[in-house]
């Protein structure tokens, strides 16, 4: 398939692009990302990998373009921990036998 990234042409396939990310270990997630093969990278990273171009010359949103195009599972936002995670402070108030409002 051809796109257009950082005004450059490339000629992208789903295989060249697991190919090229095959051993690149993903960057932790603080914005869009990109699922390939079972790890979740950020689409700068990958856009970084499969153009060789510096990520300061393209767009999160023209690498998701192009790899929604191929097939692969885009993400707008990281996957975030679960809401209720007790405080130390709530952990140890139970393991006493006491109740701690969550307000403190």
């Amino acid at each position: 398939m051809r796109c257009v990234i950082a005004r450059y042409p490339f000629d992208l396939t789903k295989d060249g692009v697991l190919a090229s990310m095959k051993g690149v270990a993903p960057e932790l997630v603080t914005g869009e990302s990109v699922t390939i093969g079972r790890h979740r990278y950020p689409v700068k990273q990958v856009g970084q990998v499969v153009t060789r171009q510096d990520r300061r010359d393209f767009t999160s949103g023209e690498v998701v373009r192009a790899m929604t195009r191929l097939g692969f599972t885009c993400h707008e936002y990281p996957e975030t921990a679960p809401v209720d995670v007790p405080t130390p402070l709530h952990t140890a108030s139970a393991l006493l036998g006491g109740i701690v409002s969550p307000e403190g």
